[in-house]
C-alpha cells in the first residue's frame, strides 16, 4: 500500500510545490508513494487558487492544515519563501508523531528552530530540513574525493539568488556538509546586494560565503597542507537527488540530515543577518 503525501503551503502556486509533484513520480520511489491532500494558507491574487492548482495536479483540496496531517502518512510543510511561517504552518504536524520535511530556510531564526526541534522530539515526530543544494552532484564527488582522514580547513561557497535571507540557506547548508559544526563567530561585509560572509570556526578552519546576485553556485574546500578541490558547475538535478532524500525519510522516518548541522546552518544565517547590519564587526555564533 502506498505512503501518502501532503502539502502544507503559504500558496500552493509556487515553485517548489509546481515541481516537486513532476520530480517525486520520477523518483526511484514513485511506485511507493502517492500525492494526495493539499493545502494553502493565503491564496495570491493572480495566482492558481487551491481547488484548481490541486485540479491541475491530481490533488485533493484540504479544508484545513489539520485535514492534510490527519489524513496523510508524510507531511511537507512547504512555504519556501516565507520562513517566518514555519514554526505556525508545521506546528500541528511536529505533534502528529509522523515523518515532517520542512522546506528551506528551515526558520527565520535559530530560537524557532529549536522551538520546532523540540516539539517533534516532545512528540516523536520524525523532522528532516535541508537546502536542496546539500545534494549537489559536484559538492558530493568533491568531498568523496577528500581522504577520509584529511581534515577540511578551508570552504568558500559561491551562490546568487533575488534575496540573501532567502537564497542564503544554499550556500550555509553547502558549507555545514563540507566543514561540519563548530563555527564561533561570522562577520560580513557588503556592497549593494552583495554580501562577502567570513565564518571562524576558531580552531583554525574559516569558511567564507560569497553572495553575488547572478552567480552559479560553486564551493572549493582546502584541506592537509596545501590540497585544493573545486566543484566548478554543482550539475543541475540537485532538486531530483534531494527529492530522493526526502522520500528515503518519508519511507525510513529517520532524517538524512543530522539535526546539529540544521542548527548550525541556522545559527550561521541568524548571525549572518544580523551582522550584515554592523558590517566588518565579528558578531559571536553559538547554537
Amino acid at each position: 500500500m502506498k505512503k501518502t503525501i501532503g502539502f502544507i503551503d503559504n500558496f500552493i502556486d509556487e515553485w517548489h510545490a509546481n515541481n516537486y509533484p513532476q520530480w517525486i513520480a520520477e523518483s526511484s520511489l514513485k511506485d511507493e508513494f502517492e500525492l494526495t491532500y493539499a493545502w494553502e494558507k493565503a491564496p495570491h491574487s493572480g495566482l492558481r487558487p487551491l481547488e484548481k492548482w490541486c485540479a491541475d495536479m491530481g490533488m485533493i483540496p484540504a479544508r484545513s492544515l489539520e485535514e492534510v496531517v490527519d489524513k496523510c502518512d508524510c507531511i511537507a510543510v512547504l512555504s519556501p519563501d516565507n520562513a517566518e511561517l514555519h514554526e505556525e504552518l508545521a506546528d500541528y504536524a511536529l505533534r502528529s508523531g509522523k515523518p515532517v520535511y520542512v522546506d528551506k530556510t528551515f526558520a527565520p531564526d535559530l530560537a524557532s528552530a529549536k522551538r520546532m526541534f523540540h516539539l517533534a522530539r516532545t512528540h516523536h515526530t520524525p523532522l528532516m530540513s535541508t537546502s536542496a543544494l546539500r545534494y549537489a552532484q559536484g559538492l558530493t564527488d568533491l568531498l568523496d574525493k577528500k581522504p577520509a582522514e584529511e581534515q577540511i580547513h578551508y570552504v568558500c561557497t559561491f551562490g546568487s539568488g533575488v534575496q540573501f535571507e532567502i537564497y542564503g540557506v544554499h550556500q550555509a547548508e553547502m558549507l555545514v556538509h563540507a566543514m561540519g559544526t563548530g563555527a564561533k563567530r561570522i562577520m560580513v561585509n557588503r556592497a549593494g546586494r552583495n554580501r562577502s560572509v567570513t565564518v571562524d570556526y576558531g580552531d583554525g578552519r574559516l569558511g567564507a560565503i560569497n553572495y553575488l546576485p547572478g552567480l552559479n553556485f560553486r564551493v572549493m574546500l582546502q584541506y592537509g597542507e596545501n590540497n585544493c578541490l573545486d566543484t566548478g558547475d554543482l550539475g543541475g538535478n540537485y532538486f531530483q537527488i534531494f527529492l530522493e532524500h526526502m522520500l528515503k525519510f518519508f519511507k525510513t522516518g529517520v532524517s538524512l540530515v543530522p539535526e546539529e548541522q540544521t542548527l548550525e546552518v541556522m545559527a550561521i544565517l541568524d548571525t549572518a543577518f544580523k551582522a550584515q547590519n554592523t558590517p566588518g564587526v565579528w558578531l559571536n555564533t553559538v547554537v
